[in-house]
């Protein structure tokens, strides 16, 4: 495929990560992206809001890349009940608990990640300005291909086939003999 440049676009999303209280005594934080900003500038685990043991941080600003040729992902994903943005982590290699990998609007790109179980895949509901955006650039460049039924060839089955197995043996006591060996007379 041709990187075809108009069909392409990249907007800066802020990730809002939350962290409370976790439920049992073996899960001291219980994290969740609880939100996405749309067009931020660079952040580390910048702290947005606290009230008592909730935090909420800026954890990271990451491209959402969006290609045509995955306009059909995005399609499904905006007739989803909730469309929504996946945002994929993994656990944090430094001081931060989380290290941010990809927010992408593609439910099958977001799949894929979950098939290793090394990342972490959270979905968040899409806001109504990424949602325009992402509804004009899927009308801009999605094209549904229209279904072809494959069709049989031509090749005839009700030809009689002659002899049994592989041609390459001789005899007919040897069909269950594997053609490459040769056996040796042991005396």
């Amino acid at each position: 495929m041709i990187f075809n440049p108009k069909a392409y676009r990249a907007v800066p999303v802020g990730i809002v990560i939350r962290r409370q209280p976790g439920v049992t005594r073996w899960q001291k934080w219980n994290w969740t992206v609880s939100g996405v900003l749309l067009g931020t500038g660079p952040a580390k685990w910048r702290e947005l809001r606290r009230e008592g043991d909730v935090i909420e941080y800026h954890a990271e600003t990451l491209q959402l890349e969006l290609h045509g040729a995955d306009s059909e992902a995005y399609q499904h994903n905006l007739h989803s009940q909730v469309p929504s943005l996946y945002v994929v982590m993994r656990d944090g290699a430094g001081e931060a608990p989380y290290d941010m990998l990809l927010v992408t609007a593609s439910p099958y790109e977001a799949q894929d990640y979950t098939d290793s179980g090394e990342e972490i895949v959270e979905k968040v509901a899409m806001p109504s300005a990424m949602l325009a955006m992402i509804q004009s650039f899927v009308a801009e460049h999605y094209e549904e291909e229209e279904f072809i039924k494959r069709k049989r060839d031509k090749k005839r089955i009700d030809l009689v086939q002659d002899g049994i197995g592989d041609p390459r043996i001789g005899k007919a006591a040897d069909i269950y003999a594997s053609p490459g060996l040769k056996r040796r007379r042991v005396n």
